[in-house]
């Protein structure tokens, strides 16, 4: 790769093995959730295109930096629960996903455990109310008879930003699962089978985002994979990660329910473990890529994941020792994602060497 190219890839995603100039930015904390409808298809939002973004053009989760005036108390940089999953990046995300994608994650307060219904006119009112600071989040949610269902968030990875990138962030992923069906028994008893309603998501009007729609992860990873999208590593990652589970159909009525839960049920069981038998599970795995050294054969930068950041050195945490993911980056953004076994691409790494 010419020096030039190598020069402007150090200014992207993946940071270089040398250390940096001056002390990195301090990451901001922030919250995403990868939404999972009712047929076990994910949510993504396309990001208008602006210089100034983060991910600019690229198709992202819905959320979003945390708010001290909406959120509560956020830890301060050196407070011990600044990078731990807590309150405040639960009720960030919950918030971002409803001004984003206008689909309200709360509870009605009546015990019913049902999601709260609030009609569109008003939903879109309060996006615009509560993104422009006019209105509190929670206290309008409490006003629509609900509550933030916060409890039902499970925390999937943490990732922090390298540090050569100017703008930095501490980002808490979470999972959350829209209803499935439910199915009862009637007077008479027959069975009715009530299907849970697959929101539809609308984007913001194009402040952040231009579209939002469910796709299953094999569809999005596809789309990626023949560069008709952009998704940044951690999108790419998260998703190849679930695809296996989730084989969601694009026709509502292909799966039954029990099918559905089962899928939903092998998620569960891999949060639960650690995937590189180094003992940091899945809720508790910081990522912080960086560039391993070098390049694939191919030309793609290699992403290791096994770090958590300068910021996290010493704690004890860590990310994926298994996997890296190969990237191509350039002026529209990061093109031929790739999630492999880090063992694989150092083997070829070297065979190549040798050859030289």
């Amino acid at each position: 790769m010419a020096p030039s190219a190598q020069a402007g890839l150090k200014k992207q995603y993946v940071s270089s093995d040398k250390a940096p100039t001056r002390k990195p930015m301090e990451p901001r904390p922030s919250a995403s959730i990868l939404l999972i409808s009712p047929i076990n298809q994910i949510l993504l939002l396309h990001r208008v295109r602006r210089k100034s973004d983060a991910f600019a053009a690229a198709h992202v989760f819905p959320g979003g930096n945390l708010s001290a005036s909406q959120d509560g108390d956020i830890p301060a940089p050196d407070h011990p629960q600044r990078h731990v999953d807590g309150p405040a990046y639960r009720l960030g995300a919950i918030r971002e996903c409803f001004e984003e994608s206008g689909i309200l994650l709360a509870r009605k307060n009546d015990g019913s455990g049902s999601l709260l219904e609030v009609p569109e006119i008003e939903k879109n009112r309060a996006r615009k109310e509560i993104h422009s600071g006019n209105l509190k989040f929670v206290d309008w949610v409490k006003t629509q008879g609900g509550v933030v269902d916060s409890e039902s968030l499970l925390p999937y990875t943490r990732w922090i930003t390298p540090t050569n990138v100017p703008k930095r962030f501490t980002t808490q992923m979470y999972i959350y699962f829209l209803p499935l069906q439910t199915t009862s028994i009637s007077s008479l008893g027959l069975p009715i089978t009530s299907e849970a309603m697959i929101p539809i998501p609308t984007s913001d009007g194009g402040i952040e985002h231009t579209a939002a729609l469910f796709q299953s992860c094999s569809q999005w990873l596809s789309q990626a994979a023949q560069n008709e999208i952009i998704l940044f590593p951690p999108q790419f990652y998260l998703m190849y990660l679930l695809s296996p589970f989730l084989q969601a159909s694009e026709a509502p009525t292909a799966l039954s329910v029990e099918e559905l839960q089962k899928q939903r049920d092998y998620v569960m069981e891999f949060l639960k473990t650690d995937g590189d038998g180094k003992g940091v599970l899945w809720k508790d795995k910081v990522m912080s890529p960086m560039g391993l050294g070098g390049f694939s054969k191919d030309g793609r930068a290699i992403l290791a994941l096994d770090k958590p950041g300068p910021e996290l050195k010493a704690s004890g945490r860590r990310g994926d020792e298994r996997r890296v993911v190969l990237v191509k980056f350039g002026k529209q953004g990061p093109r031929d994602v790739e999630v492999r076994l880090r063992a694989e691409v150092l083997a070829e790494q070297r065979e190549g060497a040798s050859k030289l």
